[in-house]
């Protein structure tokens, strides 16, 4: 599947996920095929990006942290104990706790968890999904540093509350750039950590690993963040900064979305010097560089699409080619394992 604006949308498109108001009702359901009244109702609403099926029938073999019907009840359970938050009125966000724990038993049920090499796609900007994504690549860096059990699990629960505070501004942020913001309301919007923790300082029921994640998790090692411009981040809390910094780069909340091999890149350029080089190389570990399904140009000029993931190596992916280096259409399956044939790369990711 591939997320597609609904300007570009022509009709005849498949939807390849359920578009859900935000009642939690389904508006339509996989597998609806889109004609020009649905495109005008979901333009209406305000919905401006679905997901739709591939035009082309090549097979990818996509591994997903969470499967989607899975992250889709995890998403509606957050955000139906969120939505009901008020300030000061936290026994609901308790739940929140076990949910965190929900994920995390999930993901560890899968075989050799941390020894896999997931497709991390580019998404629409949901601060729900956001949530639940960086709770589970969280949890995944964590396991892959080895930290204990209960470490984890304050990661997870800092996860689903780290943007807490967000629920208390009174300031349109939601789909923008922040850098747009006026200089007012960008100022309001970086405090968004603080009435965050603020909000659970004094709670019993969740730990002080937890809050300072919510309180420091746009904190940069070398005090660039804020809202404190802290050095100083608890370890914890740096796991958070990177996954929720990779998340909203390709997701585009607060800034314009970009492929994921352009986060990827941005965490190697600001590697030990606004984030922790271990935990870095511990997450793009398990990253694909060209998640399966996207298409790529090769330096030979051929055109293919990424049909499956090498085992650590999250740079070298096999390539199905659809055109040929003269662009011509190719009729019969031909592979690149771009472990074997080392004098071709990936030059750009096409779509």
């Amino acid at each position: 599947m591939k997320l597609c604006k609904v300007d570009d949308l022509k009709g005849g498109e498949i939807l390849s996920k359920d578009i859900i108001t935000s009642d939690l009702r389904i508006l339509l359901s996989e597998g609806t095929v889109l004609n020009s009244d649905y495109v005008g109702k979901m333009k209406k609403i305000g919905i401006t990006e679905v997901y739709i099926e591939e035009d082309d029938k090549i097979p990818t073999e996509e591994v997903v942290i969470l499967k989607s019907e899975t992250e889709g009840f995890f998403k509606d359970r957050v955000k139906n104990i969120l939505e009901k938050h008020t300030y000061s009125r936290n026994e609901e966000l308790m739940e929140l706790s076990q949910t965190a724990d929900y994920i995390i038993t999930n993901i560890l049920e899968e075989d050799e968890v941390v020894e896999k090499i997931y497709d991390i796609k580019e998404r629409s900007s949901d601060i729900y999904e956001h949530s639940i994504s960086i709770c589970s690549l969280a949890t995944l860096t964590a396991l892959k540093l080895k930290l204990p059990k209960e470490k984890v699990h304050d990661i997870g629960v800092g996860c689903l509350l780290h943007d807490l505070g967000l629920r208390y501004l009174t300031i349109e942020y939601a789909d923008q750039d922040i850098s747009t913001l006026s200089k007012m309301e960008l100022s309001e919007y970086m405090k968004h950590p603080v009435y965050g923790y603020s909000a659970l300082k004094n709670e019993n029921w969740i730990s002080n690993a937890s809050k300072n994640i919510i309180l420091y998790h746009h904190e940069r090692i070398d005090g660039t963040g804020y809202p404190l411009r802290a050095k100083e981040i608890p370890f914890e809390t740096q796991i958070v900064n990177i996954c929720d910094t990779f998340d909203e780069m390709i997701c585009g909340i607060g800034c314009k979305r970009i492929k994921v091999y352009e986060a990827v890149e941005y965490l190697k350029t600001y590697r030990s010097i606004k984030f922790n080089s271990e935990i870095v190389d511990a997450f793009l570990e398990f990253t694909a560089v060209y998640p399966a399904g996207s298409q790529v140009l090769l330096s030979d000029n051929s055109v293919g699409k990424v049909i499956r993931q090498n085992k650590e190596f999250p740079d070298r992916p096999v390539v199905q080619i659809i055109k040929d280096k003269d662009g011509k259409a190719v009729s019969r399956e031909m592979t690149v394992d771009l472990i074997k044939v080392n004098n071709v790369f990936i030059e750009k990711v096409l779509a």
